[in-house]
């Protein structure tokens, strides 16, 4: 048995997956906000909850924002900062008295896509989040790559390619550099180009609905938004040339960027043909938590 725990801001969900990879059995709790010791126990308390019910130790995997620093030890580039300066793994294989396997939440949702998802079978795999934030992760051969210094796949933290004009300098990013990518496509990204030189406010899907209806100025933002995806998913095509890419977090559910953005991306390919799969994906808010699990291999 394994049991993957996605650690998120909100809520912090376990699963016990079998050797198929269904689910056996799930929890879910609030994430305790009074301190990183409360929310240490919540973990294990899960794990342990999981364990009894299921009767038998299993391997556990934990989803978690940012990523275990290789030079420290220590959690960095959490947007929940309390993480961040504390042994997450080393921490909680002492309360566990285990080897706990600790990956960035974007690189656990790209593993459950590439193992039984939208990527099964294919060997180089890009997995986006599109969400409050933006990310990345890269599993190749089943496998993440997590890179020397951790970041591999941190895709939301570099410019916007090819950048128009209009779009310079760019926002100021809470990274502290300006037009990032998280910054035009995250989902606040969306809903800040469609109020922008308004006081129209409205949710990314309310925009996508306003589109649908004949709205111009929600079908010229989107428009925008498509563009500007195509030019940063063609830089990652440049780079990794992945078999398969897979779009997660709230924006992957809107459905028309799966035909505009391979529609576009072309002309920034550096490429005769692009043939490059874009998915939606098959587990949806349950990736991250499944891709936990997917951290301890069959056979591992």
């Amino acid at each position: 048995m394994r049991i993957g725990v996605d650690l998120g801001g909100t809520k912090i969900e376990a699963v016990v997956l079998g050797d198929e990879g269904e689910i056996v059995t799930r929890r879910r709790r609030p994430t305790p906000r009074e301190s990183y010791a409360d929310l240490l126990r919540a973990i294990v308390e899960l794990v342990e909850d999981l364990e009894s019910e299921v009767g038998e130790r299993a391997s556990v995997g934990v989803a978690t924002p940012g990523a275990i620093s290789p030079h420290t030890g220590l959690v960095k580039n959490a947007n929940s900062t309390r993480l961040i300066g504390e042994r997450l793994d080393a921490d909680l294989s002492d309360a566990l008295d285990r080897r706990i396997r600790v990956a960035n939440d974007a690189n656990c949702f790209a593993l459950s896509e590439a193992v039984d998802g939208a990527a099964k079978g294919a060997r180089t795999v890009f997995g986006v989040i599109l969400g409050t934030g933006v990310g990345g992760g890269i599993v190749i051969e089943g496998r993440v790559i997590a890179g020397r210094q951790a970041i591999a796949g941190e895709w939301g933290h570099n410019p916007l390619p090819w950048p128009r004009a209009s779009e310079l300098p760019g926002l100021r990013c809470y990274c502290g550099r300006h037009g990032c990518i998280e910054t035009f496509l995250s989902g606040p990204g969306l809903e800040r180009d469609y109020r922008e030189g308004s006081e129209a406010a409205s949710s990314a899907a309310e925009i996508v609905r306003l589109a649908a209806s004949g709205e111009q100025r929600a079908e010229a933002c989107l428009i925008r938004y498509e563009h500007r995806l195509a030019r940063g998913l063609a830089h990652v095509i440049n780079i990794l040339d992945p078999d398969v890419i897979v779009l997660g977090g709230g924006l992957s559910a809107i459905t028309r960027l799966y035909e505009s953005v391979p529609r576009l991306w072309g002309e920034f390919v550096f490429s005769d043909r692009v043939d490059t799969p874009l998915r939606p994906p098959v587990h949806g808010d349950a990736s991250g938590v499944r891709g936990a699990a997917w951290l301890w291999p069959r056979g591992a």
